[in-house]
């Protein structure tokens, strides 16, 4: 996305820097990193990064405004409707396309985000290994607002603890250790002292939840939440004594209702020029002319699951919930990253945080992928290479 760097980037790139690369990348937790780490950073100029940052902000504007709750209650399925919901989400993430428009200029366009954690730890760590095997220029930075790494942790410690101990507070997550996120899970604890811990391991006093810390039952004070509850409801023979719908005395970061109130749902209210126009399938009252310049995306579902890019009108007919599905105008995504085989496309991540007390979330770090297929995500990408995890580096001055 800038030329010369792209160009520098690859002409200075080799297997052989990227398998040193890659060992480094794994020796702080050897066998954690279970997803595939593409070969490049992506590179955005200012005024690319000024375009997600204003569109954020709009989007802001309709979280922070007064009746988003209200609008947002249908979001929540009734039996994972979980008491206690704080004032607002202290994580949230923007997933942006680096799209082409009709003027063949690139444009970052709004593909989905979440009121729920992302990988906020291992996006600390990763970006650093970059730098050490690759040249990254000084001007160019994976945070914003001004972090540093320092800084950056610091937050997130504070933002994750509270003003709790660190044995009070649990990462909570289905299977931690299988999970392929698991290396964000370490970093984290590496970070902030905070422990993964399966629901399956929580046991109940009254509304009191505890774990064992090296043995040792420990009352938990927060949690922070990294359980979807599909994933949840999806294993099957999975065994837990604790229904974390119930109301329990904990403090949930970021509380679980945000992962349904800051989501797809959200689009058909956000009017943005990088926001592509999305509508409640129920409101569609007539099927557009042009179905093929629209995705069909089912409201409760995550990773992508139930995605139908290629719309035929049969496929409208058979949806039973249409108040479930949204119909969202297609973006294009540009054929951007230079590879040596065929050029890939990238999607930008923006994380951002919410400490209590803020008037509003911050954008403080952020992740990329790159894909060569219809979508991004593994399965598009079986056997491609320069595809996968990355991160972007933003200019700074």
């Amino acid at each position: 996305m800038v030329p010369h760097l792209r160009k520098a980037f690859n002409e200075a790139f080799t297997p052989g820097r990227y398998q040193t690369f890659l060992n480094d990348l794994d020796s702080l937790h050897p066998g954690a990193i279970a997803f595939r780490v593409a070969e490049t950073p992506v590179f955005a100029d200012k005024a690319f990064t000024q375009k997600m940052l204003d569109a954020c902000e709009s989007i802001i504007d309709t979280i922070t405004a007064p009746g988003f709750k209200d609008i947002t209650e249908r979001a929540i399925p009734q039996n994972e409707f979980v008491p206690g919901e704080t004032p607002h989400s202290h994580m949230i993430a923007f997933d942006f396309g680096v799209c082409i428009n009709e003027d063949h200029e690139l444009e970052p366009q709004l593909i989905e985000m979440q009121g729920f954690p992302t990988l906020f730890g291992f996006q600390a760590y990763y970006p650093e290994i970059v730098k050490k095997h690759f040249d990254i220029p000084a001007n160019y930075s994976h945070y914003l607002n001004g972090y540093d790494q320092t800084t950056y942790l610091a937050m997130l410690k504070k933002l994750l603890l509270g003003n709790h101990a660190t044995e009070n507070v649990v990462l909570l997550e289905i299977k931690p250790h299988e999970q392929k996120t698991k290396i964000d899970f370490y970093c984290t604890q590496d970070y902030t002292g905070i422990q993964p811990v399966c629901i399956t391991e929580l046991t109940a006093e009254g509304k009191n939840l505890f774990y064992l810390n090296n043995g040792k039952k420990t009352a938990i004070k927060r949690i922070y939440n990294r359980v979807i509850f599909d994933d949840l409801k999806s294993q099957s023979g999975l065994v837990t004594g604790i229904d974390i719908t119930k109301e329990w005395d904990v403090e949930w970061i970021p509380h679980p209702n945000w992962f349904y109130r800051i989501s797809k749902f959200t689009l058909p209210f956000i009017h943005q020029p990088h926001v592509p126009k999305t509508y409640f399938l129920n409101e569609v009252k007539q099927i557009p002319q042009d179905l093929e310049n629209y995705v069909l995306k089912p409201l409760f579902s995550f990773a992508g699951q139930g995605v139908i890019i290629d719309i035929e009108p049969a496929d409208l007919a058979k949806i039973k919930d249409p108040e479930n599905w949204i119909l969202q105008r297609k973006v294009k995504y540009a054929d951007i990253i230079q590879t040596p085989d065929i050029p890939a496309k990238a999607e930008i991540r923006l994380m951002y945080v919410w400490p209590d007390g803020d008037a509003r979330p911050h954008a403080a770090i952020n992740l990329a992928r790159l894909s060569k297929g219809k979508m991004i995500g593994v399965r598009y990408n079986k056997d491609k290479t320069w595809v996968g995890g990355s991160v972007c580096f933003f200019e700074t001055y």
